[in-house]
Order: structure tokens, then C-alpha cells, then sequence
């Protein structure tokens, strides 16, 4: 599967602002975290983007890349805006679009899937006119994940551990809509931990400074002997050697008490 994945906005145009956040800033966060979990975990999967960085890029742009790619999928990822009191997650297909398309059905897997773990009331499933949906060549789809203008949401959206998990969903709906399968485990999995914490504010600062050096993390809750604990993932491995040279780049940005736990599959 050829995915053109574009998260909406960047450089001189930020897109939605509300409560000290960027729109441009989040949509890239989720996307790039989308195509690291696909890359990585998933076979035959090809991922190109509209942005990897804070760049300016034009819509025409944006559409005319995908259709000389040859995209089989077009996702496009954004957050909403609208007074302050509006909350939630909604898609959209084209409004040409009849609900028995093809576009139709693998937006009802992706919009399923990412509605069970996002924690945001479900807006429902819509149709705009909206310039990524009318010229791209392929299916395509955009997703408004919360309204930053929101105190509620946009909460959520500060979470690095809530844009993974939202970056999840979109792969697991990916994943059913193409039938995509996962990447032969080696029958172990190696974590770079970053650091484990009591207080999810001092795990959320740890990622923070994390990805302030180029570094993708997220907190992830786990219970230990009891007790729970707020910890600092910063990647996963099967290959033992890539998760000690993860480990040396955590290490070189600060974070001393970084290590690799061994799982077993």
C-alpha cells in the first residue's frame, strides 16, 4: 500500500490556534508518528509526505504529489476550530461520494478505529468540497482530530502519549482497510526506556525535551509491583542493535538513566 500522508498546514500558514498551541505543530507530530508505526511494524507499505518538517506547502502542491506518486491512499491529518465550546473528532470524504463507495468504506474502518482510543466525543462521519479530497487521483480522506480551540481538547492534544495513541488508531484502521499485515517479530522486542516517572507532567517535560532534539517519544502508563508508573518510551526494537543505537542518541540529549528493556512475543 502507497500512502501519501499530509499533515494539513505548515511553515508561514499555522492553521487553527487555541489555548498556546499550533495546529501545523500537532497534525506533523501525528502524522509522523502514523508513518514510523507503519514503516516499522507493517509489511509492503510505502509512505510519502506532503511535510516532515515546518514547511510551506501549497494544496496543489500537496494533491499534484500524490497523483504523480500514484498513491493508492490519500490522509490528510488536521485539528478543527470553531468558538471556544465545540469538541470532538470528524472526518471527511468528498461530497461527491456515495456512502457505498470504495472512499466510504475504508473511511468507516479508519474512523472506527481511531474513535475507540481517542478519548473525544465522535462528531460522526461527514463530506466537504474540501481541495485534498476533490484532486487527488486516489481515495482520500481528512481527519479533524479535536478542536484546539477547546480547553477539553486540546488538553489532550498537548499529550504526547494521546498523539500516539491517536496516531495508532489511524493505523489500525489503515491496517483493516487494506488488509495489511504485520512484520515477522524476531520473537523479542527491546524498549528504550527514557526515564520513569509518578507524576505524568515530569514524563510529559521528559518527552518534551525529547522531541525538542529530534527524538519521538511518548509516556506510556504502566503498573509495576502495584503501582503505576508514567514511562518514557522512546522507541522499540527487534533488532537488539538498533535499540542500543537509540539508546546512545537518548543518552547524547541528556537523558543519563536511559535503558533497553528485553520482552519476549
Amino acid at each position: 500500500m502507497r500512502l501519501y500522508l499530509d499533515p494539513g498546514h505548515g511553515g508561514s500558514d499555522p492553521g487553527a490556534t487555541g489555548n498556546g498551541l499550533y495546529e501545523k505543530n500537532i497534525n506533523l507530530d501525528i502524522a509522523l508518528r502514523i508513518r514510523n508505526i507503519l514503516t516499522s511494524e507493517y509489511n509492503n507499505v510505502q509512505v510519502q509526505m506532503s511535510r516532515t518538517t515546518d514547511a510551506t506547502v501549497s494544496l496543489n502542491q500537496r494533491t499534484n504529489d500524490a497523483n504523480t506518486w500514484n498513491a493508492d491512499y490519500f490522509l490528510s491529518v488536521h485539528c478543527n476550530s470553531f468558538n471556544g465550546s465545540a469538541r470532538g473528532y470528524e472526518d471527511y470524504i468528498h461530497s461527491s461520494l456515495s456512502d457505498g463507495s470504495q472512499t466510504a468504506q475504508y473511511r468507516n474502518q479508519v474512523h472506527s478505529e481511531v474513535t475507540k482510543v481517542n478519548q473525544l466525543r465522535n462528531r460522526g462521519k461527514k463530506k466537504a468540497n474540501f481541495h485534498v479530497l476533490r484532486e487527488s487521483a486516489m481515495p482520500a480522506i481528512l481527519t479533524e482530530n479535536g478542536f484546539i480551540d477547546n480547553p477539553s481538547d486540546a488538553a489532550l492534544m498537548r499529550s504526547a502519549s494521546w498523539r500516539q495513541t491517536v496516531a495508532r488508531g489511524h493505523v489500525n484502521g489503515l491496517a483493516k482497510a487494506f488488509n495489511l499485515t504485520k512484520k515477522p517479530g524476531s520473537g523479542s522486542i527491546y524498549r528504550v526506556v527514557a526515564g520513569s516517572f509518578k507524576s505524568r507532567d515530569n514524563a510529559e517535560q521528559r518527552v518534551d525535551m525529547l522531541q525538542s532534539k529530534g527524538i519521538n517519544a511518548f509516556v506510556d502508563l504502566v503498573t509495576i509491583s502495584g503501582q503505576q508508573w508514567y514511562r518514557v518510551q522512546a522507541g522499540a526494537f527487534t533488532n537488539r542493535s538498533n535499540a542500543e543505537e537509540q539508546l546512545t542518541k537518548v543518552k547524547n540529549a541528556g537523558v543519563t538513566d536511559a535503558y533497553i528493556i528485553h520482552e519476549s512475543r
